[in-house]
């Protein structure tokens, strides 16, 4: 009889395309998702959370490929043959949900979410199949207020994360103003049009002089391969430069070179007064261009949107993989897109909204805040009698009970050194210590270690006797002396709930 073969063992291995969430990313994620929320929920925004699965008919065009339900989403049949997919994004559920419950709901109808979406596309460095995205949407309304208030809110929601004001700026443009200067450019083929948007969307990477070049005969890329262009004449072309160079210093300087840019067009009028009435309500706000401005260059998006788009673009200077100084970037973007409930209802239903990059923000707060930052782990109570646990879980429970997270170890405690170390491992601010002695005399032993991985890699002997990081208390005094240190300690580290903690913390 033939040996049986074994099963072989599963590989311990991470899914192409996707990522584990350990505790700092966790906890630095919900931190600054709570501090988001809270700025939606002060504009009066309501949370909503849709099931991570819709029917792919659902989904519709908010598919990347609709002739092949199961291209681009994770997709299945169910029961009833009915194909289902992971969510691709939050709109399609908002859609979804309105159109479902709008005879419950407000009108208009404010929400915002917040959640991981699903992708089955190929992945690649910092793109992965699951991510995450946090979107507020305003459903119902055509008033530019709206929009004004989405663009508002952005800026809010960047600066309670931590970004300052100077290192983001909102950028608004409109799609009826670009429809109006194709409009004014007498293209009537839709390729040409196509191809004339794809040629406004490579402005931030060729300027000006690339974008007249690929609208008229075609330019040389960096590889030096030849690009052929749109094939227009330069005065065909000028309405196209016009507009993507029509910001100016001023405001109202930058709608009148808008105004002129779109020549005779009434939908490109429309728009550039679409964009003066949303200035003018930031500006009654006090959101001024050192916050939100209009800018024509932003393009990106715009064959999706029906009205005003917005980009939130951080400032600051960063280095890229090969050293080189660049701007970090963009990280939210959205805009108005009236048709979002007509699939399922057959009416146009206005509506507004944003989504923000959750990875790429926190990203740049982990750049700001600097490489070695992170969460702050428990205090740990540490064992030095196993037949004493009770004693020890009688700490942990006082030190719970007055807010202050912290646990027993739980391994091995017979080397008191693996201990310490145990506690560097997990970012522990604190270390208890109470051995015979300690319990004899009605005192514990509370341990900064923080103070102490400063001190051994620092200081010198004499001021190593001048900095004490370990302290003797009264047991009663245990929670009251560990609620100190962890104050002092966030006063060092400027109140961000984080700090630096690197090797030899007393071990």
């Amino acid at each position: 009889m033939a040996k049986q073969k074994k099963t072989p063992r599963p590989k311990a291995e991470t899914p192409k395309g996707f990522r584990d969430y350990f505790g700092a990313d966790v906890t630095e994620r919900a931190d600054m998702l709570g501090k988001i929320a809270g700025v939606y929920h002060r504009y009066g925004f309501d949370a909503l959370e849709t099931s991570a699965v819709e029917t792919v008919e659902a989904l519709g065009k908010f598919l990347p490929d609709v002739d092949r339900p199961n291209e681009g989403v994770f997709a299945w049949q169910d029961e009833d043959e009915a194909w289902m997919a992971l969510r691709y994004d939050m709109t399609a559920p908002l859609a979804r949900v309105y159109a479902q419950h709008r005879n419950d709901l407000p009108s208009p109808y404010r929400r915002y979410t917040f959640g991981p979406v699903w992708r089955n596309e190929k992945p690649g460095p910092g793109r992965f199949r699951q991510f995450y995205q946090c979107d507020a949407d305003t459903v119902g309304t055509a008033s530019m207020a709206a929009d004004a208030e989405i663009c508002a809110m952005l800026a809010d929601a960047l600066e309670e994360v931590g970004i300052q004001r100077g290192d983001y700026v909102v950028r608004i443009n409109n799609r009826k103003v670009l429809n109006g200067v194709l409009e004014t450019m007498g293209l009537s083929d839709e390729g040409q049009r196509a191809d004339v948007l794809r040629t406004i969307d490579k402005f931030d990477k060729v300027g000006e002089s690339g974008v007249r070049e690929l609208l008229g005969k075609g330019r040389l890329d960096a590889s030096g391969a030849y690009i052929d262009g749109v094939g227009l004449e330069d005065a065909q072309a000028e309405p196209v430069i016009a507009f993507l160079t029509s910001r100016a210093d001023d405001t109202s300087a930058t709608l009148a070179n808008l105004r002129s840019a779109i020549g005779n067009s009434e939908i490109g009028a429309k728009g550039v007064d679409e964009l003066s009435e949303i200035a003018a309500l930031l500006d009654a706000a006090g959101y001024g261009p050192d916050r939100i401005v209009i800018d024509p260059s932003v393009v990106r998006g715009l064959g999706y949107y029906t009205g005003p788009v917005y980009e939130a673009e951080l400032t600051f200077e960063i280095k890229d993989e090969k050293g080189r100084p660049r701007q970090f970037g963009s990280v939210a973007g959205g805009g108005r897109y009236d048709d979002l409930v007509k699939r399922f209802t057959g009416q146009e239903v206005p509506a507004t909204g944003v989504s923000i990059g959750v990875d790429r923000l926190l990203a740049a707060l982990r750049m700001q805040r600097g490489a070695q930052a992170q969460a702050q782990g428990p205090v740990v109570v540490t064992v030095m009698d196993r037949d004493r646990m009770a004693d020890y879980q009688a700490m942990v429970a006082e030190l719970r009970g007055a807010g202050i997270r912290a646990e027993v170890y739980l391994g091995n405690p017979k080397n008191f050194g693996n201990q310490l170390k145990y506690a560097d491992k997990r970012g522990s601010p604190v270390a208890v210590i109470e051995g015979g002695d300690e319990k004899d005399k009605g005192v514990v032993q509370i341990k900064d270690l923080i103070l102490g991985a400063k001190i051994a890699e620092t200081a010198s002997l004499e001021e190593w006797k001048d900095l004490p990081s370990q302290f003797e208390v009264p047991r009663e005094r245990l929670v009251a002396k560990v609620r100190d240190i962890l104050r002092s300690q966030q006063q060092d580290d400027g109140g961000d709930g984080h700090h630096v903690h690197g090797p030899g913390c007393g071990c």
